[in-house]
């Protein structure tokens, strides 16, 4: 863990690209590492045109915080669906209430943001649309399961 103070500007941060998915693509430039910062995670994301960051999710245990600095999208919420823009704060506390999922709805233009967030672990990540549940252990593992393959707590015992 750091103990120091961190100045970095962007431009000296590797960018690292991610396409995990057709309709998922970002790249993002870490400013804090989990390893590094214990309490506090940063990013500066980048979502191509037409593309999404995640799917649906939700945090048991973190809060996430966004801020839009270049273009819009949308926010796809168990509510429905909010336009976001440039300038807007968006924070998702750890609740079932708080899924959310980033779409960049341009044709043309990149939407950029800074991710901040808690990092808390363990953390379980909760996916309503496919009904899996992520178990993050930072620094070490990422499991993910569908919630239908639950059993028992002494199943197998």
């Amino acid at each position: 863990m750091r103990d120091n103070i961190l100045i970095v500007n962007e431009e000296d941060i590797v960018q690292k690209h991610k396409n995990e998915h057709d309709t998922y693509a970002y790249s993002k430039r870490e400013v804090t590492s989990r390893k590094d910062f214990a309490q506090c995670y940063v990013a500066v994301y980048e979502i191509p045109p037409q593309k999404a960051n995640y799917p649906l999710h939700y945090h048991a245990a973190n809060t996430e915080v966004f801020y839009i600095i270049q273009g819009n999208g949308i926010l796809i919420t168990e509510d429905g669906k909010k336009e976001i823009k440039q300038g807007d704060f968006i924070v998702c506390p750890p609740t079932e209430k708080s899924a959310h999922k980033i779409i960049n709805t341009s044709e043309n233009n990149i939407l950029k943001y800074i991710d901040f967030d808690t990092t808390n672990s363990p953390d379980v990540i909760h996916y309503p649309d496919s009904g899996k549940v992520g178990i993050v252990i930072h620094n070490k593992s990422s499991d993910f399961f569908r919630i239908k393959d639950k059993v028992d707590y002494y199943d197998g015992e």
